[in-house]
């Protein structure tokens, strides 16, 4: 039976997902997120360093930093004396970053019909079992979780827990339409069938 491959998911951080990490990291500042929240809220007026201070009854000297901050992770507009403006295509961007990032949005971008049921690289709802998405989506995650042998049940939820929070349902669903094979135990499971490489033909 086969085991965990190390750096079988995941590989080194992209620069725009390292990019997306401070800027996430950066918001847990209270007063940069406070500061950001006030700009939205200003919309396209946008506020001064001296409104914002007012607005937050907060130090000028603090709210002036989390605006320069705010500026130099491209999620505000503005210097100086000036108006500040948020800019959420920065959060936007950020977002986008992470999403590339998740281990099967590569796999993803090959089946359109399916993006609909993800979210942020997550699966988020089951299509019709009726329905060739619901086959499709089978091809999708066999394709994701790389088989190339027998695996216990621990591996084989380790794999799927990547991209969904309900492992079980998604395993009972990959070995219903065939894709997945278990044993008489119930315990070690294999592919079902061969696993097509590339993306799928257009249906």
């Amino acid at each position: 039976m086969r085991r965990p491959r190390a750096g079988a998911y995941g590989g080194p951080m992209s620069i725009q997902a390292a990019r997306a990490a401070d800027v996430l990291t950066q918001l847990s500042a209270e007063v940069r997120l406070l500061t950001l929240a006030e700009l939205v809220r200003r919309g396209r007026d946008g506020a001064s360093v001296g409104e914002l201070r007012y607005a937050m009854d907060l130090p000028l000297a603090k709210v002036g930093d989390a605006c320069a901050r705010l500026v130099a992770l491209g999620l505000a507009t503005g210097s100086g004396n000036g108006f500040y403006r948020a800019r959420l295509e920065g959060l936007r961007e950020a977002a986008a970053a992470v999403d590339r990032q998740q281990p099967i949005a590569a796999l993803l971008a090959e089946y359109p019909q399916l993006r609909g049921n993800f979210s942020h690289g997550r699966l988020t709802s089951m299509p019709p079992t009726l329905g060739e998405r619901y086959g499709l989506l089978g091809e999708l995650l066999m394709r994701f979780l790389a088989l190339d042998g027998l695996y216990d049940e621990d591996e084989i939820n380790r794999r799927l827990a990547e991209v969904t929070g309900d492992v079980a349902a998604v395993r009972r669903m990959l070995v219903d339409t065939g894709w997945l094979e278990r044993d008489r135990a119930g315990t070690t499971y294999g592919p079902g069938r061969a696993v097509p490489q590339g993306a799928p033909a257009a249906r």
